[in-house]
């Protein structure tokens, strides 16, 4: 590769790394075009999965200010950069994986720090964002109708409640 296209390449790296909320990286060594076509269409078009050398990688990654990469880029590399949601993206890569062997996740970068493969695939664990404040939602619901319920209470509870302590407050 001439010096300016490996300068260019760079500096596309750079701004993929900047733009995107995560990276994950994998091996995809052994691989077909044909299933590299499908892991891409797999991945949304909120994905950009693209095969970069290992130096240049460096060299971007640094340049956008994420550090300790180092290990990870050894053998052939393959970037997800993420623009949407880490989690489905995670997600994919997990279940192509299961049918593809050869795809191997190495570890990736989430807001500037450095994970390694058991962290992304414990994010590809997570529940969809959608599903996780269904759940919040309902929990806040819950919570508001057991406080309506409380507030909403017949006043003949509370007079039965004085009269009792009444009657007690009597007898002693």
């Amino acid at each position: 590769m001439a010096r300016a296209d490996k300068a260019a390449t760079v500096e596309a790296l750079k701004q993929q790394f900047s733009e995107s909320t995560a990276a994950v990286l994998t091996d995809y060594r052994g691989l077909t075009v044909a299933d590299l076509q499908t892991l891409r269409r797999t991945l949304g078009e909120g994905t950009n999965y693209a095969i970069a050398k290992n130096t240049l990688t460096k060299i971007a990654a640094n340049s956008a200010g994420i550090e300790g990469l180092d290990d990870q880029l050894n053998g052939p590399t393959a970037i997800a950069f993420v623009k949407g949601d880490v989690v489905a993206t995670a997600k994919g890569l997990r279940d192509f994986a299961k049918g593809n062997p050869h795809l191997i996740i190495k570890g990736g970068v989430m807001d500037g720090k450095v994970l390694d493969a058991a962290t992304v695939k414990k994010l590809a664990d997570l529940e969809s964002r959608e599903v996780l404040l269904a759940k919040l939602a309902g929990a806040m619901k819950g919570n508001l109708s057991k406080a309506v319920g409380t507030f909403a209470a017949p006043l003949t509870q509370a007079a039965r409640l004085l009269s009792a302590l009444e009657e007690k407050k009597q007898a002693a």
